[in-house]
């Protein structure tokens, strides 16, 4: 199976324009999209498209209207002309715990066989929107990726910032990195590592022994450090426009 579970760590670093760290225990499932029915069959807790104490719905990715993700990714690697066979995808996220998950950010890993080609980061905000950034990839070993912020995320940054995006492809190891800086510097990292569990009954049971409120916690978190920024100063951002989906092909900066 490709499927599998990652345990691992969160850290968030924020620089400016005050300083302010968090870090939280979490785990994550990498899903290969052919293995669902199969991931249903097999794990009495976990269910596809249907409630169980570990589920995972289509309608929670994607253009969320409960259609095939698959035919998704492909149909926009299409739509952008993006020029590779894609045979292989799996997507690293949260599972549904009890019905309920918030995604800041999903990963949607794209393979011609095993060779790692595409790279769709959706990132989501508490507003209940969403925006995909595509890339291309023929990098081998850590790969780097970057672009100009296109989505409305907190209401405490600017848009006028950049992205630096830094990950390896999922194997024993999990490690994704987001650098946001504006003209000038950092403004906050957001790192998250991982190792890799079989995808079983007992693994998630253990999971859920250890954080049984885990996607719960994941928002809450978001809206009481928030709170804790708005006390240390810092300045709300409204926005301006309100969208549900989006996407943008980018290319390297």
């Amino acid at each position: 199976m490709n499927s599998c579970i990652y345990n691992g760590v969160v850290n968030h670093t924020r620089f400016k324009p005050v300083k302010h760290f968090l870090r939280y225990n979490t785990f994550s499932i990498l899903i290969d999209l052919d293995e669902l029915e199969i991931l249903d069959k097999k794990n009495i807790i976990f269910s596809f498209n249907k409630f169980n104490i570990f589920s995972f719905y289509n309608k929670d990715h994607g253009d969320r209207d409960g259609q095939s993700l698959k035919k998704w990714v492909l149909d926009n690697i299409k739509k952008f002309n993006i020029d590779n066979k894609i045979n292989k995808i799996r997507l690293l996220c949260y599972p549904r715990i009890f019905g309920y998950v918030f995604n800041p950010l999903s990963i949607f890993y794209c393979y011609e066989n095993e060779t790692l080609k595409v790279i769709f980061y959706e990132v989501k905000n508490t507003f209940n929107e969403q925006h995909t950034y595509i890339f291309k990839t023929n990098q081998k070993g850590k790969i780097e990726q970057s672009c100009k912020k296109k989505f409305y995320v907190s209401p405490f940054m600017d848009m006028d910032t950049f992205y630096d995006f830094k990950l390896l492809n999922p194997d024993q190891k999990l490690f994704v990195s987001i650098k946001q800086s504006d003209k000038d510097g950092i403004i906050l990292t957001a790192v998250q590592t991982g190792e890799r569990k079989n995808f079983s009954f007992k693994q998630l049971l253990v999971n859920f022994l250890k954080y049984p409120l885990m996607t719960l916690k994941i928002i809450t978190a978001i809206h009481f450090e928030a709170f804790l920024l708005w006390k240390k100063g810092a300045i709300y951002r409204a926005r301006n426009q309100k969208i549900k989906n989006n996407l943008s092909f980018e290319k390297n900066l």
